[in-house]
């Protein structure tokens, strides 16, 4: 089997972690009994692209026992847990190119051994995988039936793609479920990326000015959690109807050039390109940390950075000092890619459960529907959705009530009134 990891030794202690995770993942838990008796997934290649952490072993374990083969590689390159792809590997006989810490160009011959599969389905979180599919000009998409997107980031990008008119088969954008950006983005999101941030930092954050760039789903569980921890939130917005929420959720709105004075801690969860600036940067305080949790390292302006400084050294793990003339640091964390993969170990298995449960179940559905699917980007279908939410609140023991004919008949009925 061909695989490039990091040391196949570490394999027995990433077991011991997966199987940590699996027993905090009860809804693919359920779906896996059904898969592994209806195989609905046999002879099926998946190329997967994907932080390579204890839940997405879960989710290859999954598809695996659904009959399908499956080939994993990295969707960043600080993400990557070398116990886990040693497991999967070792334990799975999974095909894993994926080493924590590699190279760019390490990262995209990675992305090209999975493609070199030739796989029916694509599994992506942030669209490199698809995207590399696209700039190649070869058939390698010819026989693919279609894809799931993971994250908002790759959503984006697939929708310009598709807009163009370019995308060259179906995707369903997992991202989109409720059962994903409601608690995916906003719980798992909000935790990981303030423990990443600790974990690097050790730093106290009550009392902390802590500046949250981007008021989606991510950058309100962001917010939630640091004023939790007792941070002073301060969130700077672009759309004004996410400002007027975050205003009304009492939190402070400014914008990023006045945030630049106050702020102690910023976090970027935009999706977009150069949020905090070169401009910025010169009139932070002294001491001020810099995360970023959108998918990719652009929204910090890191060359900017780097050409203020006149110093730069490691000065923890995961935290880079930066000296200006003045003798004003600033701290860059994790080099401004995902703090919550990269300085801790993203998301709670609890969550990733309802994500990963999507992710199969979709990926089900395009093998029994393909036929059906044009090449644009779908939402998951309503009752994978609503499947989902009902597994797991049975797996909390929970029970909800259900309407009576005579309500299902008022919902749907226009003559009733006062």
């Amino acid at each position: 089997m061909n695989y490039e990891i990091k040391d196949i030794r570490l394999a027995e202690k990433g077991a011991l972690r997966i199987e940590w995770a699996r027993n905090n993942m009860p809804v693919l838990g359920l779906i896996v009994q059904r898969f592994a008796k209806e195989r609905t997934l046999r002879e099926i290649k998946i190329a997967a692209c994907l932080h390579v952490t204890t839940e997405t072993a879960v989710l290859m374990e999954a598809l695996k026992k659904a009959g399908a083969s499956v080939f994993l590689c990295a969707s960043n390159p600080l993400s990557t847990q070398d116990d886990v792809a040693a497991s999967l590997v070792r334990k799975l006989k999974i095909p894993v190119f994926a080493i924590r810490g590699e190279d760019t160009r390490t990262y995209y011959r990675h992305i090209k051994s999975v493609l070199a599969a030739k796989p029916d389905i694509t599994m992506d979180d942030g669209a490199d995988l698809v995207s590399t599919i696209h700039h190649r000009n070869s058939k390698a998409h010819t026989n693919i039936l279609g894809g799931t997107e993971e994250t908002t980031t790759g959503v984006i990008r697939l929708r310009a793609l598709a807009n163009e008119g370019k995308l060259r088969y179906p995707i369903i954008a997992v991202n989109d479920a409720q059962t994903k950006h409601l608690f995916d983005n906003r719980y798992g999101t909000g935790q990981s990326t303030v423990d990443g941030i600790i974990r690097a930092t050790n730093k106290l954050l009550a009392g902390a000015n802590f500046v949250v760039c981007g008021y989606g789903w991510c950058g309100k569980g962001v917010a939630n959690r640091a004023k939790g921890m007792g941070a002073n939130v301060i969130v700077v917005e672009t759309d004004p109807l996410r400002a007027l929420e975050a205003k009304m959720d009492g939190f402070s709105v400014l914008p990023i050039k006045e945030a630049a004075y106050k702020g102690d801690v910023f976090v970027t969860v935009t999706g977009d390109t150069e949020v905090i600036r070169k401009e910025h940067f010169k009139i932070m305080r002294d001491g001020a940390i810099i995360a970023n949790a959108g998918h990719f390292n652009v929204e910090i302006d890191i060359v900017g950075l780097r050409g203020l400084s006149c110093k730069r050294r490691l000065i923890r793990d995961s935290v880079e000092e930066y000296t200006f003339k003045d003798g004003r640091r600033i701290y860059l964390l994790s080099e401004g890619r995902l703090i919550n993969l990269a300085a801790a170990e993203g998301h709670p298995a609890q969550v990733m459960d309802m994500s990963f449960a999507n992710q199969a179940l979709s990926v089900e559905y395009i093998r029994l529907n393909y036929k059906k699917l044009t090449p644009q980007v779908y939402k998951v279908p309503e009752n994978i959705d609503r499947d989902i939410a009902r597994l797991k609140l049975k797996s909390l023991g929970v029970k909800i009530d259900t309407l009576t004919k005579r309500q299902r008949r008022y919902l749907a009925s226009w003559e009733m009134g006062t």
